[in-house]
């Protein structure tokens, strides 16, 4: 039985990472655990109502909801509707389905569930790739809305945080199969870099060994030229992400709370079934 449970263990160990590393091709950073600082939720909300509900909507919440995090009715009135809904309405967008498909070539998807949604079988929580995802834009001239991501490349998504972070450089660093000056296929490894102003520059396109045996590889480096900004952006992003994993299950907190109740009342229901079985067979030889 031991042996089993330390096979088991041991599967999920390594489950975890490798589910992981396929699905994306960037490690997700570990979201802040902010479910219990309603201060936080409340910053993450005024921040969804105003960067994301414009294009995105949360149909699965009202903003009535929101009083679960502390907020009261005058204040979801006077500080998170803009658009004449009742604090009992559900959080919709005014941008139509087919509008959207052609401003950024599909639909943005609702948002109530997406911190579940993204989590992983074994792996990372869903949240932790909303936190790697929103900061990992960077200027690229390439696209139609002048930025890419790095955990979700050519995404049609614009960066709604623009103002707010800092700008950046991402130099690539590439080895790839590809053919020389004679024809032949031959290893290079190719650095690229985008500036700040998302003009790309091509910095060097070496020609490996030819006994190389590496095989292909990408990664990425991201030097920001404000990191004092950055740093609280990465503060906001953190409380966003909060609030979107709280908005994917609002009674989650609650949930924990009985759970706690529940295994604390299974131990001593445990206890008094122990003593009541000694009681019943202490008189059996």
């Amino acid at each position: 039985m031991k042996k089993l449970l330390a096979i088991l263990a041991l599967c999920v160990s390594f489950a975890a990472p490798l589910a992981q590393a396929a699905g994306h091709g960037v490690k997700w950073d570990e979201a802040p655990n902010l479910i219990h600082d309603k201060a936080a939720l409340q910053n993450g909300a005024k921040l969804f109502v105003n960067y994301c509900l414009n294009c995105h909507s949360a149909k699965a919440l009202r903003y009535n909801n929101l009083e679960k995090i502390g907020l009261t009715d005058t204040q979801i009135h006077d500080n998170l509707l803009f658009t004449g809904k009742k604090v009992g309405d559900l959080m919709t967008v005014a941008m139509h389905a087919d509008d959207a498909r052609v401003w950024f070539g599909t639909a943005p998807p609702d948002l109530s569930v997406m911190a579940r949604a993204k989590a992983e079988n074994l792996g990372a929580p869903g949240t932790d790739y909303i936190y790697t995802y929103l900061r990992s834009f960077y200027r690229d001239n390439s696209r139609p809305t002048g930025w890419n991501n790095l955990v979700f490349p050519n995404v049609g998504m614009p960066n709604p945080f623009w103002e707010l972070q800092s700008p950046s450089i991402v130099t690539f660093t590439k080895v790839h199969l590809d053919a020389d000056e004679n024809g032949k296929p031959a290893w290079f490894k190719t650095v690229t870099q985008y500036d700040e102003k998302g003009y790309k520059h091509v910095l060097s396109n070496e020609k490996l060994p030819a006994d190389y045996a590496g095989g292909p590889s990408e990664h990425h480096e991201v030097e920001y030229l404000n990191p004092g900004k950055q740093e609280e952006f990465d503060k906001n992003v953190a409380d966003l992400t909060a609030f979107m994993g709280w908005m994917a299950e609002p009674d989650q907190v609650l949930r924990h709370r009985i759970g706690y109740v529940v295994m604390a009342f299974l131990f001593v229901f445990l206890f008094v079934c122990w003593r009541l079985n000694k009681a019943y067979w202490k008189h059996v030889k």
